[in-house]
């Protein structure tokens, strides 16, 4: 088994002790298989760093629950942004156990902190993927949870925080009804 098979046994590991349940599956683990694939679709030639990053990109994601945090965006943000710092920080334990170097940690742990969105080209690609697989497999189950000028907003959001383009690929591959299409053409 190579470093790139031993870092996701060690993240698939972790995320199979997820309690949640998705389709008769630890969800943490679901989203992981799905990142990875929707990686290899949208960019198959991407490094270890990029692949690492995208499976471990909600590793133990339950450890640390939303409603530790106070209600409304800045609470919001402050979770957010300690999950990245938790996700890096375990990932890179598992990357260092697997045999890789300080260079390629360094490379995952940036991309999971999403540092240089729409500057680097990896971390931006990430985001994509991100945003592909909650488009792809959250998105309809996550609507009617949702009011619908909220829910526009955050349509909004996951466009901008995409690339060109990836917007213009979503465009192409979703069924988005207006006004959020418009969201993915500005």
């Amino acid at each position: 088994m190579g470093p790139l098979e031993r870092a996701f046994a060690a993240i698939d590991a972790a995320n199979g002790a997820d309690t949640t349940l998705e389709d008769g599956r630890p969800a943490a683990l679901l989203y992981g298989e799905r990142m990875t694939a929707e990686l290899d679709r949208l960019f198959p030639e991407a490094s270890d760093p990029l692949k690492i990053a995208a499976r471990g990109q909600h590793v133990e994601r339950w450890l640390l629950p939303r409603k530790d945090y106070p209600e409304g965006r800045v609470g919001y943000l402050e979770w957010r942004r300690e999950q990245g710092r938790r996700h890096a920080a375990r990932v890179a334990g598992i990357m260092r156990d697997a045999g890789y170097d300080d260079a390629a940690i360094a490379r995952a742990e940036k991309m999971l902190r999403k540092e240089g969105i729409k500057r680097d080209p990896e971390v931006q690609a990430l985001e994509d993927v991100i945003c592909f697989v909650f488009l792809r497999f959250y998105f309809a189950p996550f609507a009617p949870t949702r009011d619908p000028g909220e829910l526009l907003e955050i349509v909004a959001k996951t466009a901008r925080k995409m690339s060109p383009e990836g917007r213009v690929r979503a465009l192409a591959e979703f069924a988005l009804p207006e006004p959020f299409a418009a969201a993915f053409r500005e």
